[in-house]
């Protein structure tokens, strides 16, 4: 008599012996019974994986907070110095990604495999028109000397300014150190303005520095994870029974996106609370 306790295998027949490789998918890892099984699996530890990188990034908002609470004017004149189109503009981007990597699930889901391919390759565009907007602004204070601890002088300044003012981008600087202008820096803005930059700025920009270095960082990975799995696909080793790697890929991108979307509005639309 058969075991009734013995586990029957996806795609078996009645009876079928379970040590034949017909009744054991070869997309099915050994220590898992059912197709279901293993992708619940694996969906679980990548919703565990996920918590993790939330913590991670939860205690630079947590630091954010603080950091604000205590220099509210700080973060008010410091958040002028950053592009709000081109940190709008990636916001677009990556919320058309998060679109186009749902729908390389569905197809994948469906097994179109040429459509599965189609988004899973914007998606990647995507990521990539993110990075190049990213460099561009980085570019740019690095240029105009905004970064954490750091002075950087640049002639074209002095054609800017009227005879006695006090004008740059040195975060370091100290209220004895700028003459006529005890307390704030005057320094250029991303729009060409005049705006009066803290002496500690340096707190702003470097959670900037950090807070969407590391989310860029997560991009980069998304990007890698997204193209193995593209290639993949083009190989055809996805099926409407197999599709996992889509699926959990996809799910990785929206952590990316999710992230971003809180990152937009803190450092590039933060205003002096009143």
């Amino acid at each position: 008599m058969a075991n009734v306790s013995e586990p029957v295998h996806a795609g078996a027949a009645p009876g079928a012996d379970h040590g034949h490789d017909h009744a054991h998918p070869s997309f099915l890892q050994h220590h898992f019974d059912t197709p279901a099984q293993q992708f619940n699996a694996s969906k679980l530890g990548m919703w565990v994986f996920i918590v993790t990188e939330i913590l991670m990034f939860g205690g630079l908002f947590c630091a954010y907070a603080i950091w604000r609470a205590l220099d509210p004017d700080v973060f008010d004149q410091a958040h002028h110095f950053l592009d709000k189109i081109m940190g709008a503009s990636n916001t677009i981007v990556l919320l058309f990604s998060s679109l186009t990597a749902a729908l390389a699930v569905r197809s994948a889901q469906l097994g179109k495999k040429n459509q599965t391919s189609a988004y899973l390759i914007v998606t990647i565009l995507c990521a990539c028109a993110f990075l190049v907007i990213k460099f561009f602004e980085y570019r740019h204070k690095i240029e105009l000397g905004l970064l954490p601890g750091h002075c950087f002088g640049h002639p074209w300044f002095s054609g800017s300014i009227q005879k006695g003012e006090t004008i740059g981008t040195c975060l370091r600087v100290h209220a004895d150190q700028a003459p006529g202008n005890p307390t704030w820096l005057k320094a250029i803005d991303q729009s060409g303005h005049v705006q009066l930059l803290p002496p500690r700025a340096n707190m702003f920009f470097g959670l900037y520095f950090v807070m969407t270095g590391l989310h860029g960082l997560h991009v980069i990975i998304g990007m890698s994870v997204l193209a193995w799995v593209l290639v993949k696909n083009i190989r055809g080793q996805f099926s409407p029974e197999y599709f996992t790697p889509v699926d959990l890929g996809a799910l990785y991108w929206h952590l990316v996106d999710l992230v971003w979307i809180y990152l937009f509005p803190l450092l590039y639309l933060v205003g002096k609370p009143e």
